[in-house]
């Protein structure tokens, strides 16, 4: 019998290898990164090219490698990090593993140039698929620059399976913010196909959030500390009327490492309860410093998760912390809702006592009496009693006119009437077919039975059909704002709103303005209001990040139903005969009406017969 188990070769395992620490561009920005971090750089540059598909180059100021550490660098589980298991109980560093650049040698084209300070040349090695092509003394400055060229050429299947450039750089952008917020000593700057994206300098932690999300997140911002024996807990949350419908701007860092935690997130919301509106997500950026001993950060290949020793304990205090915080700030409200604060007493009368007002009472006094004689006449009595004489002279002429009516005269009255009606009564108003059940669906009349139509769904497939006739024939009607609208953004979505600009201009939009990180609106479509156009905005950006698809008509086809998901009508809104039988009729008038732009069943009927059957 032969044997069957074998050991697979070297760039075998490294290829297996690589498929869990590299899915995608933004994991090797990540890994990059955080080994420039360990190496005490205090400058880190990062250009890509076609979101990293073609070319990702990290270079930093750190203290280099030596020709043998060069090498060494790329071996499997070769790492200055730890030296025994008991060492993954204690770490500090961002990498330990020794995983990264073997794996991302044996899916790439790889170039490292590196030089200690101590030394008077570099090193550069070039590496294909996890063999050294070349290895040369090079002229290159103190630290390490690591370019890595055409992602997964050797693997195609790979390839195909990476998601859009939008899509892809937009993973990038998440690491590079991630890895940015929790080293705020540290200058950053990242740079994609020849334009600069962010370009960040050294500063503290509200800086850096302010940098990268923009000016106006500052005055969102409510600090949060708290310090106790098992954490210490810093950082920031949004105040509640800034939560978003994302959940695009939540950070937890454990130890300077970005985590990703569920059963913390939990906690967050909790600390809101009852101040967020429906379907909202609060901001946050915290920083927990626990002893390294209590946590493991080892459960998971991309290092993300963490496991805690005591985590009831952590989220009892962290709620705690957060719920503090807004109420030190004035952000929750006050037990007393119907507390005025002008009937609050004054800190400058807090311990001064009561005055008894003086009141004088002129005992004597008596209205009934005559001016001139009793003993209430005073002479600076200002009460002077009105003669009655000649009240009858009130009445004069009534008299005749009324015994004129009684005779049989006639007598005119002032018509209750003032005005005519707005509105033509003479035609009979015609029968509501239509009602609303449970202020959800609309539910209305059929020869055969009862149709019964959602109409968030309904009103979502109409809105979809006609901004794609307006964005294809450029037919949209725009309502202009009396004063301009002025909106936030960060570099990357600003940039996504100038790659869409010409086709949300098609469905009604009219942008005045945009700079790096603002945009000024004078125009929306008629079928939104003001209110609703940043957190439309948001939600398109977020839709559009998530799944763009390449080609323009795809890509159109996404704007429209994006729009019309958070422009239809919303479960809960009562609508008026007249609303629910203009649903029915422009559904029916759609080419599909039987299908959302998401392909969900808008309607279903049930016939007199399925109706009878219930009752049998």
């Amino acid at each position: 019998m032969s044997d069957f188990i074998q050991l697979l070769p070297d760039h075998v395992a490294n290829q297996i290898a690589a498929g869990e620490v590299v899915q995608r561009p933004a994991s090797v920005i990540k890994e990059l990164l955080e080994n420039s971090i360990d190496a005490g750089a205090e400058h880190i540059q990062v250009v890509i090219k076609d979101a990293g598909k073609t070319l990702i180059q990290v270079v930093d100021d750190g203290k280099g490698m030596s020709l043998t550490d060069a090498r060494m660098s790329f071996e499997r589980h070769a790492t200055s990090k730890i030296k025994s298991a008991e060492d993954l109980f204690s770490l500090k560093t961002k990498g330990f593993r020794g995983e990264a650049l073997a794996s991302i040698a044996a899916i790439a084209h790889v170039e490292l140039k590196t030089k200690p300070e101590d030394e008077e040349v570099g090193t550069c090695i070039k590496i294909e698929g996890s063999s050294i092509s070349s290895q040369e003394p090079c002229v290159t400055p103190k630290g390490t620059s690591l370019c890595v060229k055409n992602l997964f050429y050797n693997i195609p299947a790979r390839r195909n399976f990476l998601k859009s450039d939008n899509v892809e750089t937009r993973h990038i952008i998440d690491e590079f913010q991630r890895v940015a917020l929790a080293h705020p000593h540290i200058n950053f700057a990242l740079h994609h196909n020849g334009s600069e994206l962010f370009q960040l300098n050294a500063t503290n932690y509200r800086q850096r959030i302010t940098n990268i999300f923009g000016g106006k997140t500052n005055e969102k911002l409510v600090p949060v500390n708290e310090d106790t024996e098992i954490v210490k807990i810093s950082g920031f949350v949004g105040k509640p009327e800034f939560a978003k419908r994302s959940r695009g701007e939540q950070f937890f860092f454990v130890n300077d490492r970005f985590i990703k935690s569920p059963y913390l997130n939990h906690a967050v919301v909790a600390a809101f309860e009852g101040l967020l509106k429906e379907k909202t997500y609060p901001s946050y950026f915290l920083y927990l410093q626990v002893d390294p001993k209590s946590i493991d950060i080892n459960i998971h290949p991309t290092k993300t998760e963490i496991k805690f020793d005591d985590e009831h304990a952590l989220y009892a205090m962290l709620r705690s912390a957060i719920k503090h915080s807004l109420g030190q700030f004035n952000v929750a409200p006050v037990l007393d809702f119907d507390r005025d604060s002008e009937l609050d007493t004054p800190y400058a009368y807090k311990n001064k006592g009561a005055e008894i007002p003086k009141v004088e009472v002129d005992r004597d006094f008596n209205p009934f009496k005559n001016e001139t004689g009793g003993s209430n006449y005073r002479p600076g009595n200002s009460f002077k009693k009105e003669s009655t004489a000649g009240w009858e002279s009130l009445y004069a002429g009534t008299t005749a006119e009324i015994e004129s009516a009684a005779a049989g005269g006639h007598m005119e009255f002032e018509s209750e009437e003032v005005t005519g009606s707005l509105f033509d009564t003479s035609e009979e108003k015609p029968e509501n077919t239509t009602f609303q059940l449970h202020k959800k669906f609309i539910v209305s009349t059929l020869k055969s039975g009862i149709l019964v139509i959602d109409q968030n769904r309904a009103h979502s497939r109409i809105l979809y059909e006609e901004l794609l006739k307006n964005i294809t024939i450029s037919a949209a009607v725009s309502q202009q704002l009396l004063f301009p609208l002025k909106l936030q953004f960060n570099a990357h979505e600003v940039e996504m709103l100038k790659q869409i600009r010409e086709s949300l201009e098609q469905t009604g939009f009219v942008f005045s303005e945009i700079n790096k990180d603002a945009v000024e609106i004078t125009g929306i479509p008629t079928l939104i209001s003001e209110s609703e156009v940043e957190m439309l905005l948001e939600q398109l950006l977020s839709d559009l990040e998530n799944d763009v698809p390449d080609n323009g008509f795809s890509q159109t086809d996404l704007l429209a139903k994006s729009l019309a998901k958070s422009m239809s009508v919303k479960t809960g809104t009562v609508l008026s005969g007249s609303e629910q039988q203009h649903i029915v009729n422009r559904l029916f008038a759609c080419k599909e009406p039987g299908l959302t732009p998401f392909n969900k069943s808008i309607f279903i009927t049930l016939t007199v017969d399925e109706l009878e059957k219930k009752f049998t």
